[in-house]
C-alpha cells in the first residue's frame, strides 16, 4: 500500500479537485478547499481505508496544513 497515494485519492475525492495532487503545498484549510465537516471525512476515511488510527485529537489544522503535510502526519501514525 503506497500510503501517500492513498492519502491524496482521499484528499481529492473530499476536495473534489484534484488542485491537492497537481499543488500537493497548497494550504487546503485557508484556501477554502476542504472545511470541518471534510475533515472528520478525512479522518474516517484515513481510518477505514488505510486502517491507520487516527482521531480528531490526533488532528491539528496547523501541522495538517497541506497534502504533503498531511501525507507525513500518516506515515508517522502507521
Amino acid at each position: 500500500m503506497n500510503i501517500r497515494e492513498e492519502v491524496l485519492d482521499i484528499l481529492e475525492e473530499i476536495a473534489e479537485s484534484d488542485i491537492v495532487k497537481t499543488n500537493p503545498d497548497v494550504r487546503i484549510f485557508d484556501e477554502g478547499i476542504i472545511d470541518s465537516l471534510a475533515t472528520v471525512v478525512l479522518l474516517m476515511n484515513i481510518q477505514d481505508r488505510l486502517d491507520i488510527d487516527v482521531t480528531i485529537t490526533d488532528f491539528d489544522r496547523e501541522t495538517w496544513a497541506t497534502p504533503n503535510m498531511i501525507v507525513d502526519e500518516v506515515e508517522k501514525l502507521q
